[in-house]
């Protein structure tokens, strides 16, 4: 795997974060609350991770980049979640976020939602990924869970990761109903930490249910485009976009300020029990829609085989 590189990110006090995403959301939202709490045991429904919580050691990785999908896809970019988990110094993590399968393990393109721990000295890997494809029969969401049918621990192109010990400890609970403003959940509150600290980078992690209404989210293409991608409308003609319902479970990065390493300052992927998963762009009932969501802040940020050439085309 090519070179990392790192750095220290803005660590404020969680009660600091939650103020901060409390009055960001209330522009946005019309019921908000926010507060920090014991984070809920996440091995239980609706969740089903392998780890309890969210805490422990956090850092966040962003690995490969978009670069690597368009114009054209880069399908040597290979990457390894036991490999990931050492270059950022946490054999053993609890891995989520988002990103793309490995075109070598499944023979197609697909959403890949991570949800995985790496392996240990003393323990083998948990993979509880989920992975959203395009049904070849009828063009619908296929939602399958990535250990039922594949055992490596790989992935290609890009993906945005959180990644910690796993334990149980202080969470931020954001808690949102109807929402009054354009930007989306992630957006919103990332907006929020880059406007309250500036240049000083937040990085967060965590997990969120869209509990009530339904949402905008895309799955690539089970074939990477012929034709180059050079545009958002390239982009945009070329995924397949769907209309979901709730309860979506969504896992989520996001940084509130790029210190200089080309990152794609957020991302989402969600997956359901009733077959419907993908990359989140927003709710598509604002009237009704309920985000629950925990989160933690990252100490540091991992930088992995950044993209030599670079371009903003489809990081939406």
């Amino acid at each position: 795997m090519a070179d990392t590189e790192s750095c220290v990110l803005h660590l404020p006090a969680l009660e600091d974060i939650a103020r901060v995403l409390e009055s960001g959301l209330k522009k946005n939202y019309a019921d908000v609350h926010v507060n920090v709490v014991d984070c809920p045991d996440l091995t239980q429904e609706p969740f089903g991770f392998p780890v309890k919580g969210l805490c422990g050691k956090p850092r966040i990785a962003d690995v490969g980049g978009v670069p690597y999908l368009v114009p054209t896809a880069r399908l040597d970019k290979i990457y390894n979640i036991n490999t990931v988990s050492k270059k950022i110094h946490l054999p053993g993590a609890y891995i989520l976020g988002a990103g793309a399968v490995s075109h070598k393990s499944v023979s197609m393109n697909a959403e890949l939602i991570f949800s995985i721990q790496a392996e240990s000295l003393t323990a083998a890997a948990v993979n509880g990924n989920y992975m959203a494809s395009v049904n070849p029969a009828d063009n619908s969401c296929l939602l399958e869970k990535y250990s039922d049918k594949y055992h490596d621990l790989d992935f290609g192109l890009l993906s945005n990761l959180y990644a910690s010990e796993g334990n149980p400890g202080k969470v931020i609970e954001v808690n949102v109903k109807q929402r009054t403003g354009k930007d989306n959940f992630v957006s919103c509150m990332r907006k929020s930490l880059k406007e309250h600290y500036e240049d000083k980078p937040v990085g967060m992690g965590g997990t969120f249910i869209i509990q009530n209404g339904k949402a905008k989210l895309h799955i690539m293409p089970r074939e990477f485009s012929v034709c180059p991608l050079n545009t958002d409308e390239d982009v945009d003609h070329w995924l397949n976009f769907y209309d979901m319902k709730a309860p979506l479970i969504c896992q989520s990065v996001f940084v509130s300020h790029d210190p200089g390493f080309d990152l794609r300052v957020e991302h989402t992927h969600c997956f359901s029990h009733h077959g419907e998963g993908g990359h989140y762009h927003n709710d598509t009932t604002p009237d009704s829609v309920h985000y629950l969501g925990y989160f933690h802040p990252a100490e540091y940020l991992y930088r992995i085989d950044r993209p030599p050439v670079t371009h903003l085309v489809g990081r939406d």
